[in-house]
């Protein structure tokens, strides 16, 4: 006989992972999984360009904590109890292999997100979750008798011995005043992981070209990332630019997404070194025109631009380069100037900065500390990690503390 439940909001990684672990655990709860769109995982399945980036191969929590901008101590604590090794174990006991990427990403081997869906939807099936879209939680109320009413759009109202929010990270913070009067307060909400937009920048006409490893800096901060970087037809994006947003996320939004950013396009080098190394290319090159011969390895295609940008024909032999543009395209590969004029965020794959203020979160458990047996997962928290599988790795953590939680509560009933 079922003689609690638990209502679950939010159907993305977080919310599901908590409300399947929760079933399986206490075969007597009933869960119920509300979605406010007609979409379950809709992030799950856009991550990683639809592979899914399930989460990080860390050597350890010191070093996975070190990507978090926002919540290092919080997730600390979590992952003591949830990490890397148990989500790993959890999809394998499922029939689901992960595999490793040089950059430490971890995607299923099939290399499509529908498999991590599946998963959840069969685990779904298993424990007979009660899943019910297009339902909104507005509000929540606390009973006499410690137990919740759920309010939904239309007026509906349920009954519930647990709540668990993980309706994700919203980018107004008006969306949170539902929230804010069970007493929580919230970190004001602010975009991470975007892009940078350079208007007109004639860059940009070099889209879809990318670079293994540059190194990014904001003038006027300590702001600086390096790593791969995707030329694109509104300005820069990947890893080095999605870290870089996600560090700088309330600087930059206070320079309302006006900066500029200095790209250098060698990391290997600064001005110094590489002015101490051009002697010995201008000899070995010699004779050799400037344009068919790159001796650092940059696409053909963003070392003709540098040179046209710098203001060198592109015939100039290496022996023939004036001292005034050598010491200028020296400074155009090392620090170029970019004038940044807003960004651009993924929808699907939208990260906000802000949420529930963590003090008032228990970490070990995921539970209120204003309000017993209503417990907070993923996004909705002012925990957010940078791109690689941090933010999953957040939402798998978190899910599964409140559904052992709420368990282990079960069964001293």
């Amino acid at each position: 006989m079922i003689h609690k439940r638990l209502v679950v909001a939010g159907g993305g990684a977080a919310g599901f992972f908590c409300a399947v672990n929760a079933a399986r655990l206490c075969p007597e709860l009933e869960v119920v999984l509300l979605e406010k769109t007609g979409k379950l995982l809709s992030k799950v399945k856009v991550s990683g360009g639809g592979r899914c980036n399930v989460t990080h191969a860390a050597p350890g929590i010191p070093y996975m904590v070190k990507r978090y901008p926002r919540g290092q101590n919080f997730v600390k604590k979590a992952f003591n109890h949830f990490f890397v090794p148990d989500t790993i174990q959890w999809f394998a006991d499922r029939g689901v292999a992960l595999k490793t990427e040089a950059d430490g990403r971890m995607f299923p081997v099939t290399d499509d997100s529908q498999t991590i869906i599946d998963c959840l939807l069969r685990e779904a099936d298993r424990y007979r979750l009660v899943i019910e879209m297009q339902q909104e939680v507005t509000g929540l109320h606390k009973m006499p008798d410690g137990t919740w009413e759920v309010y939904l759009q239309r007026g509906r109202v349920l009954k519930a011995d647990f709540v668990c929010i993980a309706a994700g990270g919203y980018a107004q913070a008006d969306k949170f005043a539902w929230l804010q009067q069970t007493g929580h307060s919230i970190a004001t909400p602010v975009p991470s992981l975007f892009t940078f937009n350079m208007p007109k920048h004639p860059i940009t006409a070099l889209m879809g070209v990318s670079v293994p490893e540059a190194q990014v800096k904001i003038t006027g901060t300590k702001l600086q990332e390096q790593g791969p970087l995707l030329i694109t037809h509104w300005g820069m994006s990947g890893p080095a630019i999605l870290r870089l947003s996600a560090w700088g996320a309330r600087e930059l939004q206070a320079m309302q997404y006006q900066f500029t950013a200095l790209v250098n396009w060698l990391p290997q080098y600064n001005e110094h070194s590489l002015r101490t190394a051009w002697q010995e290319l201008r000899l070995a090159m010699g004779g050799q025109p400037l344009k068919t011969k790159n001796p650092f390895g940059l696409p053909q295609r963003l070392w003709i631009f540098l040179l046209q940008h710098t203001g060198i024909p592109e015939e100039t032999r290496w022996a023939d380069l004036p001292a005034k543009e050598q010491n200028r395209l020296m400074k155009n590969l090392v620090s170029m100037e970019f004038p940044v004029q807003g960004k651009t965020t993924f929808k699907e794959e939208f990260v906000t900065s802000g949420g529930i203020t963590l003090s008032e979160i228990e970490a070990t458990t995921m539970e209120s500390r204003l309000a017993p047996n209503l417990f907070f997962a993923g996004e909705v928290m002012d925990v957010d990690g940078v791109t690689g599988g941090f933010n999953f790795q957040h939402a798998w953590t978190s899910g599964w503390i409140v559904a052992s939680t709420i368990a282990g509560r079960c069964m001293e009933v």
